[in-house]
């Protein structure tokens, strides 16, 4: 390369300031490079994960459906769940929000300046889809989604709305539960929806610099970051280090 520093050199640099949370100048020091360079390195690796973004992390396809809902069957332990075609949760990113008056935009329901991360996932841990950076405002239920396939349905916790149109989710009845019936279906239905948790929950220990404090960088900025983190995140399932 021109500037005399390899590909390779550039994703590790990368890699390491994600995972470490570092600050464009404490990474500098630690691979002793120039401030502005690692500032490029690191933006423009992640642009170039985002290029690929829809190759790793993409709907099922037709023919791959009928497996996705074995999957959740089996999580869930019961048959009827053979329909579940991933389960949906959404969390916020902290952010540092941009001077006034856009910083009202990034102000979450619970009063901190975010990103939204929408995830979709299948049984195994992997996302299907992601959308990345409507402003915490937006409440997570409002998010579109063109999946999934008609006869299926998505696995959603109580902030989402039970709908057939125009997305078919599934959620669980509300308290005080009126029969017997009611708690059982909660209960498989728990236990195929609690995937998208854990998937929530491995993404942030992995990269716990960026999803455990405020990221500090453009808001414009971290959609892309968190875009790069998911990305990872389906390799490393597929590669069976999880």
């Amino acid at each position: 390369k021109p500037h005399g520093w390899s590909h390779e050199m550039e994703v590790l640099v990368t890699v390491y300031w994600l995972a470490c949370g570092a600050s464009y100048r404490v990474t500098a020091d630690v691979f002793a490079m120039p401030l502005a360079k690692i500032c490029r390195m690191v933006h423009n690796v992640v642009e170039e994960m985002m290029t690929i973004i829809h190759r790793v992390i993409h709907f099922p396809k037709p023919e791959e459906m009928e497996e996705v809902g074995a999957g959740f069957a089996r999580l869930a332990g019961h048959e009827a769940f053979r329909c579940a075609a991933g389960a949906i949760d959404g969390c916020h990113v902290r952010v540092l929000p941009p001077a006034e008056p856009q910083k009202i935009c990034y102000i979450n329901r619970k009063l901190f300046p975010s990103v939204l991360l929408q995830g979709i996932c299948d049984a195994n841990g992997r996302f299907l889809d992601v959308y990345i950076g409507e402003t915490g405002s937006v409440h997570d239920a409002l998010m579109e989604a063109l999946y999934p396939p008609p006869g299926y349905f998505l696995l959603g916790d109580g902030g989402y709305p039970c709908l057939q149109h125009p997305v078919a989710i599934m959620t669980p009845y509300r308290q005080p539960l009126a029969s017997h019936v009611e708690a059982r279906y909660n209960r498989y239905h728990a236990r195929g929806r609690n995937v998208i948790e854990r998937t929530f929950g491995i993404l942030k220990t992995r990269w716990r610099s960026i999803f455990l404090r405020a990221l500090e960088i453009r808001p414009q900025f971290a959609p892309k970051v968190v875009g790069a983190c998911c990305i990872l995140h389906n390799i490393c399932v597929s590669e069976g280090d999880i």
